[in-house]
């Protein structure tokens, strides 16, 4: 996947971290604890990033997750088209280059659902990683209209846990949430990302495993 998966049929979008750079993860706090970052009552967290590589179904299970929770849904790849939220475009790759402190202070204090393969770089609560059998993932993408070589770079990229690692490292084993979404209907993956946000999932990271596909 290198840095510059897709989330829709507009051009790509990939983020401007520099080697050894990641965005503040400072925790607000307030005198008179007022929640303003983990959750809203004891469990419910009121920042969730939804992110995994491209084809995982992030967008479709949140729209469905829409319906059934009180949170606002955030399409972090719409935002960043919408609002020039970039640096440049790569005519070469088709995509976006994503500029973070602009994505930042677009969101300012958000709450809800943040959806996007970059998601995990935006301070957040608790992070949901999305999953998917590379074969199935790289299918999606054909299917979707992406060349046989993108796909085969997400898939491998999937196999590899690239976006995983990545949330860990930002955020913390105590913060991640994996979701395997192979063969599942999107409304039952947006009822799990619901658990997540509510408090009735234990982080789990590292349970899903694909580096067959990388011996095929």
């Amino acid at each position: 996947m290198t840095d510059d998966p897709a989330t829709t049929d507009d051009p790509m979008m990939t983020d401007t971290i520099a080697a050894g750079e990641s965005p503040s993860t400072d925790e607000a706090t307030t005198s008179d604890d007022t929640p303003t970052n983990a959750t809203a009552g004891d469990d419910v967290a009121m920042r969730v990033a939804v992110t995994g590589t491209p084809g995982t179904g992030k967008t479709t299970a949140t729209d469905h997750l829409a319906a059934d929770i009180d949170a606002e849904i955030i399409h972090l790849n719409d935002a960043i088209r919408e609002n020039d939220l970039y640096t440049e475009r790569d005519a070469d790759r088709d995509s976006l280059v994503a500029d973070l402190d602009a994505v930042s202070d677009h969101l300012g204090e958000w709450t809800g659902v943040l959806e996007s393969h970059l998601a995990h770089h935006v301070d957040a609560d608790r992070v949901v990683v999305l999953r998917c059998e590379p074969g199935v993932l790289e299918d999606r993408l054909r299917d979707r209209g992406e060349t046989a070589e993108k796909a085969r770079e997400n898939a491998e990229s999937e196999a590899l846990d690239v976006v995983l690692s990545e949330a860990v490292d930002q955020h913390g084993l105590e913060s991640v949430y994996e979701i395997n979404t192979t063969d599942r209907e999107p409304a039952t993956v947006a009822a799990e990302i619901a658990a997540v946000r509510a408090g009735d999932r234990e982080p789990t990271a590292g349970e899903v495993a694909f580096t067959g596909y990388l011996t095929e």
